[in-house]
């Protein structure tokens, strides 16, 4: 019997041929990047960052042992994490969230990473409390001062942690932080373990660090990330949004 070259196979298993030699990329990036650090790669979690991609990607990078998704519109989100219910998946909602979509959120998303703001601490407490549910909670941190891409000041990322940890319905789980645009990322993450070390003075366990996208997934790891968000180097260039 001849085989089946890949031009000839169906839509659904190109696809997922597609991302499976994106994740053995991804992989072997992160494998390389923990042995530079010397680091054990089982203290990195791959996050895959689904955003503008069907749900039949979730299903298919979870047939190949992806465990966590990420995405940043509430809009796209809720209904993408419906689909695929049935599947044994973390969810991290990783964008800057709004208080009025706090009770949607928390009826499907099992970490937040971007936590900035009391009022948001007690909306997103609230809506667990409403749906019997807890919820992971990130301090978002700006590395520039920069409220465009939100974030708290590093200074005031312990009266966050402060506020999470009061509020029951939610648990402490660490800090988050992107790259300001124009900056070094090794220069920008260099603050992030002296940042998680603040974090960890409120909850020892709170032990998260995410950071680092596909372009600066290496020296988020030199810097302690123990979470990596990737979309564009597992999935490929962005598509227009899901509707």
């Amino acid at each position: 019997m001849s085989q089946t070259s890949s031009s000839e196979l169906s839509p659904s298993a190109g696809r997922r041929a597609e991302l499976a030699d994106n994740l053995v990329g991804v992989t072997s990036r992160i494998d390389a990047a923990c042995a530079a650090a010397g680091r054990d790669v089982t203290e990195v979690t791959l996050v895959a960052i689904t955003k503008t991609w069907p749900a039949a990607d979730v299903r298919l990078l979870a047939g190949l042992g992806v465990t966590n998704f990420g995405e940043n519109r509430d809009a796209e989100a809720a209904p993408k994490a419906a689909a695929c219910a049935d599947l044994p998946i973390t969810w991290h909602f990783v964008g800057q969230l709004q208080t009025n979509k706090a009770r949607s959120v928390a009826r499907y998303a099992d970490v937040v990473h971007s936590v900035d703001r009391p009022h948001l601490v007690r909306a997103l407490a609230a809506a667990a409390r409403g749906a019997g549910r807890e919820l992971t909670c990130l301090v978002q941190v700006s590395l520039d001062g920069d409220p465009a891409r939100g974030g708290v000041p590093i200074e005031a990322a312990k009266d966050i942690a402060q506020a999470i940890e009061a509020e029951p319905g939610i648990v402490l789980g660490g800090v988050m932080a992107m790259a300001p645009l124009g900056m070094a990322p090794a220069v920008a993450f260099a603050p992030l373990r002296g940042c998680s070390l603040a974090i960890r003075e409120v909850r020892p366990d709170a032990t998260i660090i995410s950071a680092g996208m596909s372009d600066d997934l290496e020296p988020a790891i030199d810097a302690g990330a123990t979470h990596v968000r990737i979309g564009t180097a597992l999935l490929g260039a962005r598509r227009p949004p899901v509707r």
